[in-house]
């Protein structure tokens, strides 16, 4: 009976096609690790950019009912009803 020889070209073919292979890979995984960093980011961004509006439209809604209300004011002093 003989043995395999593990230094015969088709085992080594199949060990540089697996080493080929976890190199892929790895590739893969930093590129999809960059990307979910980049989208991360990207994320942070579009949320602090929401809140901003959230604020701003808050606050010029809030300078409305406040200009409304003097503005009633004003006016019932003006002309009493």
């Amino acid at each position: 009976m003989l043995l395999p020889n593990p230094f015969s070209p088709f085992t080594a073919a199949k060990i540089v096609a697996l080493q080929a292979a976890v190199v892929l890979l790895l590739t893969l995984l930093i590129k999809a690790k960059i990307q979910i960093k980049t989208a991360s980011a990207i994320g942070w961004a579009l949320l602090a950019l929401q809140t901003l509006v959230f604020v701003a439209a808050a606050g010029a809604l809030g300078a409305a009912v406040l200009g409304g209300g003097a503005f009633a004011l004003y006016r019932q002093q003006v002309e009493p009803i």
